[in-house]
Formats: structure tokens, sequence, C-alpha cells
């Protein structure tokens, strides 16, 4: 099976997620359907149902969280010795022909959050930076058309 890179913040924010779905959420629907049960008639009685959807709901994301975890490779960055090399979980910052100045970070795909200045691995941007070295210009193909950025720092935090 392929271990499929994280961070350690986003492997400790779905850990607190898979904390807080089997802590606080299983145990107030399990109450809540034994409520809905109280009440009588299963087949017309909505909240039971909705109880129960929202049961499986809850089960399947800690099935999908607990599978993510299990084949996570978390990476601590800040353990990492800058080179000024962009890798997993860098974040870098770049201008762009305009002189725009923006930062990235590069996270696992689960992570990636672009109002957030988190952008997958897996993405056009990442994939064209991985490699490259502070003062290099790396060109990307976007949807928009070629973007050329300089690598004006990176920083592992």
């Amino acid at each position: 099976m392929q271990k499929v890179p994280m961070t350690v913040k986003g492997a400790d924010k779905l850990r607190e997620e898979l904390n807080r779905l089997k802590q606080v959420e299983r145990p107030r629907i399990i109450n809540a359907i034994a409520e809905a049960r109280a009440h009588g008639d299963l087949k017309e009685n909505a909240e039971y149902h909705a109880a129960r959807e929202q049961q499986g709901f809850i089960e399947g994301r800690i099935l999908e969280i607990e599978g993510k975890l299990s084949i996570a490779h978390v990476i601590d960055i800040s353990q990492m010795e800058n080179t000024g090399r962009v890798i997993f979980g860098a974040t870098i910052k770049l201008t762009n022909e305009g002189s725009e100045s923006i930062s990235y970070q590069i996270v696992g795909e689960d992570e990636a959050d672009i109002s957030n200045g988190k952008i997958s691995v897996t993405s056009p941007v990442a994939r064209a930076l991985i490699g490259k070295f502070e003062g290099d210009t790396v060109e990307v193909s976007t949807p928009d058309g070629t973007i050329v950025y300089e690598i004006v720092e990176v920083a592992y935090i």
C-alpha cells in the first residue's frame, strides 16, 4: 500500500476530528436514536430516520479518517535542514512577472486550502516547484496560460 504524505499539523487535525466524532458525536447520535425509539412506531418516526442517517454519516467519516491516517506518511518539516530546496511541507514565497508576491505551503491532498495558502503536493504549481531552489525561475502551466514565478524564499516551518 502506498503511503500518502501529510504534515504533522494535518495529521493532528484529522486525529482531533476523529476523537471528536468518537467521543462526542457518536454518543450523541446513539442517545438520539434511543430517544426516538422510545417514541414508538419506527416506520413513521422521522426523528429516528434522521438520527440513523446521521449515524451512517458519522460512522462513514470515522472509517474514512482512520483509513487516511493508516496510510499517512507524516512528515515533520521543522526537523529538516533548510537547504533552500523546495520539498513537501516547505513554505515558498514567490513573485510572478507582475512582481506580485504570494506564499504557498506544499501539503498533502487532504490538507490543501488555497484560501489559507496551502496547496496540494499534486497540484500543477507544487509539481513545478518541487526540487527547485531559492532564486530559481519556474514556469507553471495553468488553465489561464503559463505563469512564470521566481522562488524568493523557501522556509521549513
